[in-house]
């Protein structure tokens, strides 16, 4: 995504302004080199600061309050996980000209999923439905809402629009997809106390190493509220041959499992028509959830 600006409000950020920032913040840390991690991220740019650290500043004002959540939480619900997450180990404040809080983290080894094939998606689906398991038990009292812990339905209007502008370039058929989304309209809604959820399983907030899953990266939309979006996974990296691997072992109702699977087709919408310019990468992953989600909703599958 080098020299791409995916936002009207993006600001700029470079090697030579990390190299600054560091310098003035974290001297220790000066005569490290600083190199573009890639990633397709659409909140946050990713920096090497030599071989064990790396630098990570919120693309957009929005997502500066992620700084504050993953440097609050990530401590505190790392020893319950079953697999590697960040660690902080700084938090930097605004300066060279830069005006948003930002964090340095231990360099996790590892391609993210989107560039790295998981050569074992059984093991796969295992291990991130017990992730997420394990992560719901965790006590929940004063974390933050996840900003995908409400009613999926809240998106309403995007995933309309969506489905308006996607259907008429030939990308979706709006009836079918029309369908689907009055289905998940009508899904009961989440009744239980609020539980920790990442928010965000995709492909790039995964890490791969030596073809299994090996560490959950990106928890700046961290939270609590409803577990069906921690199911979304099911639909963006799973195939229909290890999807009920992953919902046995996440252990979700029916119910969580069916709202899971709206988020899936609401992210694909609404993903797939904003960025599919503007991160092909992103859209990519959109495209996929949107047509397996559609394709279980057309096929009856439960």
């Amino acid at each position: 995504m080098s020299g791409v600006k995916m936002h009207a409000d993006e600001v700029d950020i470079d090697a030579s302004l990390v190299g600054r920032l560091v310098a003035a913040q974290f001297p220790q840390w000066a005569r490290l080199r600083v190199t573009k991690a890639p990633s397709a991220g659409t909140d946050n740019a990713m920096y090497r600061l030599g071989d064990d650290l790396v630098v990570r500043l919120p693309r957009i004002p929005g997502a500066a309050r992620q700084v504050g959540t993953e440097q609050r939480w990530l401590p505190f619900l790392a020893p319950h996980l079953p697999l590697a997450v960040p660690v902080p180990l700084g938090r930097g404040v605004p300066g060279e000209g830069y005006e948003l809080p930002w964090s340095v983290y231990a360099w996790l080894d590892g391609a993210n999923a989107f560039d790295e094939p998981l050569a074992d998606l059984a093991h796969t689906a295992v291990e991130l439905g017990r992730f997420g398991a394990a992560l719901r038990t965790v006590d929940a009292s004063g974390g933050p809402p996840s900003f995908r812990g409400g009613p999926v339905g809240t998106h309403d209007a995007d995933v309309r629009a969506a489905i308006r502008a996607l259907g008429a370039d030939g990308t979706v058929d709006a009836d079918a997809a029309t369908a689907a989304w009055e289905e998940v309209l009508r899904l009961p809604q989440w009744q239980g106390d609020p539980v920790w959820v990442h928010s965000d399983l995709l492909p790039g907030n995964l890490l791969v190493r030596d073809g299994r899953l090996a560490a959950v990266i990106d928890f700046g939309g961290v939270g609590v509220g409803d577990p069906a979006c921690d199911m979304m996974a099911a639909w963006t990296l799973l195939t229909a041959g290890t999807r009920d691997l992953f919902r046995e072992a996440a252990d979700v109702d029916d119910a969580t499992w069916a709202r899971g699977r709206g988020w899936a087709l609401s992210w694909g919408l609404i993903t797939e028509h904003y960025y599919r310019v503007r991160n092909p990468v992103l859209a990519t992953v959109a495209r996929r959830a949107m047509r397996e989600a559609l394709a279980e909703y057309e096929s009856g599958t439960a």
